[in-house]
């Protein structure tokens, strides 16, 4: 026989509620359906763990690279087109949002 541990959780009592019936529809004990639902859920992690880890590399990768490059290699705001300028706003704005701290209104491309 496989020894047991015992976890204890709090919750509000519409939540137990909800649970209980849950398990019940699903014809099992409250622990069983928990158990259930909480390796479900670490497999559906997993695997979209998995499923970007690649990403999550070469994130790390090209983080670590940007952070080899001395400040004083990037190019002058004045050293841009507006054109570039444009490009760069409507990134930035993509990445955080036209309200940005700094950000140049009207001007996105």
């Amino acid at each position: 026989m496989v020894a047991k541990t015992r976890i204890t959780i709090s919750l509000d009592e519409d939540q137990a509620d909800r649970i209980r019936l849950h398990a019940e529809r699903a014809g099992l004990d409250v622990s069983a359906y928990l158990v259930h639902a909480a390796t479900r859920q670490m497999a559906e992690t997993e695997a979209i763990e998995d499923q970007f880890a690649g990403v999550d590399g070469t994130i790390a990768a090209a983080e670590a690279a940007a952070a080899g490059i001395p400040p004083e290699a990037a190019a002058p705001l004045d050293a841009l087109t507006e054109q570039e300028r444009r490009e760069v706003e409507s990134a930035l704005d993509l990445v955080y949002g036209p309200d940005r701290p700094g950000a140049r209104s009207g001007e996105a491309a």
